[in-house]
């Protein structure tokens, strides 16, 4: 497992305190936008910085591009400036979730040209499992950093892509969602249920233990060896941000060229319900 792209709580508590770390914390409900900013005012880990999946994950909701949209590169810049944040930074994200939002933070700084990031294997509840001290205060602001977000399209998938190439796809197309949802039996978020043509559902859950740490490299293989390893893998969920999850452990086993449909199955939904041509 790469040290790059997963950090252990014993290793983060080592290095925390240096100069060119930035801990970001994730935490987020879907249900109430305002839940993980509330957890974060209550107790963080000592000196990180609140990221939230609508405000600074996502950039603004329009017809097409799905619930979360990915924030353009200016938005994202200002962001991770604000934060602190140099080219040279060592990054740490984290949530409480099984890595549902930290993921897609962590898709965002590689989206944007940014490797050093880790994911904290098992999230704040690891931190706290191991005794290790929050922080209640809020934190300090920081001096602006000097990232430059550089965005790499070659990384992402659009609607008008995969709709034309549905009859021989160069890729194959995972669905993160669970299986009721996949499978169209229920669909408590969009308009329309089911699942894009050609796709394969491997839920975003099963590539982390419960306790939310994520699995080892053997079992992370053997979860994806059903899947056709000659194909490009391409990710999409309801909104492009659980498929994050899916693309950080295929990158753990090797796949770096795996895409993001970013719109996901919300923007899909947006593409059935108010066809391009009804929209000019």
């Amino acid at each position: 497992m790469s040290e790059k792209a997963v950090i252990e709580v014993a290793e983060l508590a080592d290095i925390i305190r240096k100069p060119d770390v930035v801990v970001l914390d994730c935490r987020y409900s879907l249900v109430d936008r305002e839940a993980g900013a509330r957890a974060f005012a209550e107790a963080h880990i000592p000196g990180a910085h609140y990221a939230s999946l609508h405000r600074d994950l996502s950039g603004p909701v329009g017809r097409y591009g799905g619930r979360h949209p990915l924030p353009s590169a200016e938005q994202f810049q200002q962001f991770a400036r604000a934060c602190g944040i140099d080219r040279d930074t060592r990054v740490v994200v984290y949530d409480d979730n099984r890595l549902a939002f930290a993921a897609r933070a962590w898709f965002l700084f590689h989206y944007f040209g940014h490797a050093n990031v880790a994911v904290l294997n098992g999230g704040l509840t690891a931190w706290c499992e191991a005794g290790l001290a929050l922080d209640t205060n809020p934190s300090a602001p920081a001096a602006p950093g000097d990232f430059v977000a550089s965005a790499r399209d070659d990384l992402l998938l659009d609607h008008k892509q995969i709709y034309s190439r549905l009859d021989n796809p160069p890729w194959q197309l995972i669905d993160a969602r669970d299986a009721q949802r996949f499978a169209g039996i229920e669909e408590p978020l969009d308009p329309i249920a089911g699942h894009i043509p050609t796709a394969l559902n491997k839920p975003w859950q099963g590539v982390t233990r419960e306790d939310g740490r994520i699995k080892s490299v053997n079992e992370l293989r053997n979860h994806w060896q059903d899947v056709p390893a000659d194909e490009r893998l391409a990710n999409y969920c309801g909104s492009g941000v659980t498929a994050c999850v899916n693309l950080f452990s295929l990158h753990l086993i090797g796949y770096t060229d795996a895409l993001l449909y970013p719109g996901s199955w919300s923007d899909w939904c947006a593409h059935i319900v108010y066809p391009e041509s009804e929209s000019t």
